[in-house]
């Protein structure tokens, strides 16, 4: 080959190079402006990362807590909701209760590398730790790249609804701990969780329906009778309560068992969809599920997902 020709091959070789290298820049701005025609959002029970699960943790690792079946689930989402419940802290101030639990911060990672995108903190176990617990516990979720839902540093800003996308319509999250806290004050202008009535969520729900008619409302609540699989009656009364308000859907957790799912004015009202990662091995609770949720401009399709949970890990359920 020439040295003529070897030069001409080189230079249309540079020039390919710096074309391909524009358009790559060019499509990583683009991906950086979310444009979806659907949104596509998984909801899990809830994830404990102390008592059983730390010691799997310190014998498996906190990645073995991830099947790679549930690792294809959560990727094909847009965002995985889960409930944590437990503080994640390296702070150790326990309040007196019954169960007390807390998981090490730098755990977050693997549920941030598994997919998860957001982390519920309004339930009863988020302040075990206390309220510098607490609030180094949504430090934390920050800090490994999650959103904490449920949490402020007053009550006015616990409550606020979650904007989880505006494409392809608005989609708000409403979330609340409706269950009795132990020892526990629900204080204004300090760290709290939400524990918002049903008939504030109410008004929240008409607000953001007034302003926008199309948007979309999910209402995340942590209820109910623990080891009880049907819902009780103020369950019942207040879901109905919070669809003719205008709710979209509705997903709780806290039995730590699954409970009824129901259509309403059809709307989903999933009672309680179980634990997701957690050490109770009794059958009653290690049967969950994930909902899926494929959201567009004017539809809304909902999967019911089966899972079963075998030694602390979350696997789905090929035989339900």
């Amino acid at each position: 080959m020439t040295s003529r020709a070897f030069l001409s091959i080189l230079l249309f070789v540079c020039v390919l190079c710096c074309c391909s290298c524009s358009n790559a820049s060019c499509k990583k701005e683009a991906e950086n402006v979310p444009r979806y025609d659907t949104l596509r959002i998984a909801f899990t029970g809830d994830i404990l990362l102390d008592r059983g699960v730390r010691k799997f943790i310190e014998r498996h690792g906190v990645d073995s807590l991830f099947c790679p079946e549930m690792d294809s689930l959560f990727g094909a989402n847009d965002f995985v909701v889960g409930n944590l419940e437990c503080p994640a802290t390296s702070i150790v101030s326990p309040i007196n209760k019954r169960f007390i639990f807390r998981g090490e911060p730098h755990w977050l990672q693997a549920l941030y590398n598994h997919e998860i995108t957001h982390l519920n903190m309004a339930n009863n176990h988020s302040m075990d730790q206390g309220r510098r617990g607490l609030a180094d516990t949504e430090k934390q979720i920050r800090n490994y790249g999650m959103i904490p839902l449920g949490y402020g540093t007053s009550i006015a800003e616990s409550i606020e609804p979650q904007l989880l996308a505006e494409t392809p319509r608005k989609v708000y999250l409403i979330t609340s701990l409706r269950v009795p806290s132990e020892n526990w004050e629900y204080l204004d202008s300090v760290p709290c969780v939400s524990e918002s009535e049903i008939s504030v969520i109410e008004s929240q729900i008409d607000s953001l329906k007034r302003i926008d008619s199309k948007c979309f409302v999910f209402v995340m609540l942590h209820w109910g009778v623990e080891h009880v699989e049907v819902p009780s009656w103020y369950q019942v009364r207040d879901a109905h309560r919070l669809v003719a308000a205008g709710a979209d859907c509705i997903v709780g957790h806290h039995p730590h068992c699954l409970q009824t799912v129901e259509t309403y004015r059809g709307v989903p009202i999933y009672y309680s969809i179980g634990n997701f990662i957690f050490d109770q091995k009794k059958p009653i609770n290690t049967r969950a599920a994930v909902v899926e949720a494929e959201i567009t401009a004017d539809t809304a399709f909902f999967d019911f997902i089966p899972v079963k949970i075998e030694n602390c890990v979350p696997r789905l359920d090929f035989d339900n």
